[in-house]
């Protein structure tokens, strides 16, 4: 049988830094083909990309993520190598432990169990190299490619790092969406002992950026927390000391919920930026782009379904949750139903990532009995 542990020691093994392979595919497919899966290896740019199915009816489960992760960062704050996956005191240390090679090694593990029971439907994984880049070339890709081959996934859980205290805490139902607005003040360049003569866009753009910052965006919903906005920059990019600058620039990431869009949110920004500017009689041009918009898998069959299995698993009940950044999910949920359920999120991204071996098998414990719920009877 499968150990979930070792092999997800194999693949934190592979240094797939994004959109480095490093071999992390490998080791899925090789997990995957002795169980009967047929594997299609996806390459779009240069990113690699995987989806594998056994079974060729429906329902068709689907289990996604990724094997590229971040960089380690400095290695001195390392106790071992980021990558040599090594076990201290029950705990995996290495990049991509909690985020999330042990939930692919999770997954596969309990997979096989599924498989040798028996069942009536398909089980897949969509997993992707480029969840941790700018993801043009990654899961969006993978699913265009489905719907152009007539490939249906009925039902997907992400196995996103989402707990919190104890592996299967919480299952994310939902994302908020998230855009950046940056904002270009124009002015007229000048001397700073004769202002009179220039027009400053500095304090115009200050103003604009304590007014937007200071102002509530709502107060959040039933299934979402509060939008926030964020300035992450501002910038004359000017060294010199008796000169106002022409230009100032700043930045904002919004993270919103479903009680806004790009574009209102867009507008908000457009009529505050016109104001402002209209009073200064200086020009505000503005940019934007957006990485997601706010979802919800609204509570129902899919997710009470995902509830019960990991109380079962655990005895514990997991609670709904919409918080955190962006993920895959914004893609797969224009094709069906997605959830997220996965390990503890709390060393993601950190010098020394890991996790405990106890909260590898639990989390195989905890997807053996959603894929064993979800085959006896199909939401």
């Amino acid at each position: 049988m499968i150990d979930p542990v070792k092999l997800a020691q194999d693949l934190i093994r592979c240094p797939s830094v994004t959109p480095k392979d490093a071999g992390a595919l490998g080791v899925v497919e090789s997990a995957l083909g002795p169980l009967g899966f047929q594997c299609y290896r996806l390459t779009f740019g240069e990113v690699a990309n995987l989806y594998a199915r056994i079974g060729s009816e429906a329902p068709n489960f689907c289990f996604a993520g990724h094997t590229d992760v971040v960089p380690p960062g400095d290695a001195k704050l390392w106790k071992s190598d980021a990558f040599a996956a090594e076990i201290r005191d029950g705990v995996l240390y290495g990049r991509g432990s909690a985020d999330m090679k042990s939930a692919i090694a999770a997954f596969i593990a309990a997979a096989e169990r599924q498989i040798a029971r028996g069942m009536k439907g398909s089980i897949s994984l969509l997993i992707t190299g480029d969840e941790e880049g700018i993801a043009l070339n990654g899961t969006k890709k993978v699913l265009e490619w489905m719907t152009q081959k007539g490939e249906r996934i009925d039902h997907c859980l992400v196995g996103e790092p989402t707990s919190v205290a104890r592996t299967g805490d919480t299952i994310k139902i939902g994302r908020r969406g998230s855009m950046r607005i940056e904002f270009t003040a124009k002015g007229a360049q000048g001397h700073t002992a004769y202002p009179q003569n220039a027009l400053n866009p500095i304090p115009v753009l200050a103003r604009l950026v304590a007014e937007l910052a200071a102002t509530p965006l709502d107060s959040g919903t039933q299934h979402f927390e509060p939008s926030t906005l964020v300035f992450t920059t501002f910038d004359v990019g000017n060294k010199a000391a008796n000169v106002s600058p022409a230009e100032a620039f700043a930045a904002c990431n919004i993270r919103f919920n479903d009680l806004h869009t790009p574009d209102s949110l867009l507008q908000l920004a457009r009529d505050k930026a016109a104001a402002i500017g209209g009073d200064a009689a200086c020009e505000i041009a503005i940019d934007s782009s957006v990485s997601g918009v706010a979802f919800l898998t609204e509570p129902g069959r899919f997710t009470a379904m995902l509830s019960k299995a990991v109380q079962r698993a655990t005895n514990e009940a997991p609670k709904y949750s919409t918080g955190g950044g962006t993920s895959d999910a914004r893609f797969i949920k224009d094709h069906c139903p997605v959830a997220e359920l996965g390990l503890a999120s709390a060393t993601m991204h950190k010098a020394n990532e890991c996790v405990a071996v106890a909260d590898i098998n639990r989390l195989a414990d905890i997807y053996e009995a959603i894929l064993g719920d979800y085959f006896s009877a199909p939401p």
